[in-house]
């Protein structure tokens, strides 16, 4: 155990639930939540807004080696800034969705974004959600979690979120998108999306989130011997 708590790695494809799930176990244990997604998200935006080309690797690293990524506490999670700007909602925008397994197949990209994940991890007391933590970021974690659920929950997941905040994409190009999404995170040479070996697999098609965040709960509790 580390001086703060546990690592908990929570993995899982694209609209698995992570992030949600992820925030609430952090909360119910007073831990740290850093969403690794949203660090990719934020440089890809960088990369988006300064025009470079999303297969320049050297460029998009320089952008890494050079650009501060913070987060702060805020009603519904957190905000994300880059470089002291509030993105919070612009790295959700379909442009930034749909062109940051390109950013996050870099290599040093990961290298680099993995690094500053391992160090806010350094002390546990964190809960982090993404495709490789439990394999590549946080290989060590106490507790790894591993997230599937089908295209089509995944798709309607997404289309529900997409409808609040006001973006109409119609269902089967979401449920497109998505299995899309799947082949490049799992089919990228570095760091791939897969399962940990010592990682609990968890369905959530069928289940809601409260149920999701009870199932990850026991496992925590387990490791750390609460009844």
């Amino acid at each position: 155990m580390h001086k703060n708590g546990l690592q908990v790695a929570i993995d899982g494809p694209a609209s698995a639930g992570k992030s949600t799930v992820a925030k609430r176990v952090a909360k119910q244990f007073n831990y740290i939540y850093c969403d690794t997604g949203a660090m990719y998200r934020a440089i890809t935006l960088k990369t988006i807004r300064a025009g470079i080309s999303l297969d320049n690797a050297k460029e998009i690293s320089a952008i890494v080696k050079n650009s501060k990524i913070t987060f702060a506490p805020d009603d519904n999670g957190q905000k994300v800034f880059i470089d002291g700007d509030e993105i919070t909602q612009d790295i959700r925008s379909e442009e930034v969705t749909n062109s940051v397994s390109a950013v996050a197949a870099i290599a040093d990209v990961r290298q680099q974004l993995s690094a500053q994940q391992q160090a806010i991890a350094e002390d546990g007391g964190i809960v982090m959600d993404g495709r490789d933590i439990g394999t590549a970021v946080l290989p060590d974690a106490e507790v790894k979690i591993f997230l599937v659920a089908s295209v089509e929950e995944r798709a309607r997941r997404r289309y529900k979120e997409n409808i609040q905040k006001g973006i109409n994409t119609p269902l089967e190009e979401l449920q497109l998108e998505i299995e899309a999404r799947d082949y490049k995170d799992s089919h990228r040479k570095v760091s791939p999306l897969t399962k940990a070996a010592d990682a609990q697999e968890i369905d959530t098609t069928a289940l809601t989130i409260d149920q999701v965040v009870s199932e990850i709960a026991k496992v925590i509790k387990n490791q750390l011997n609460i009844n």
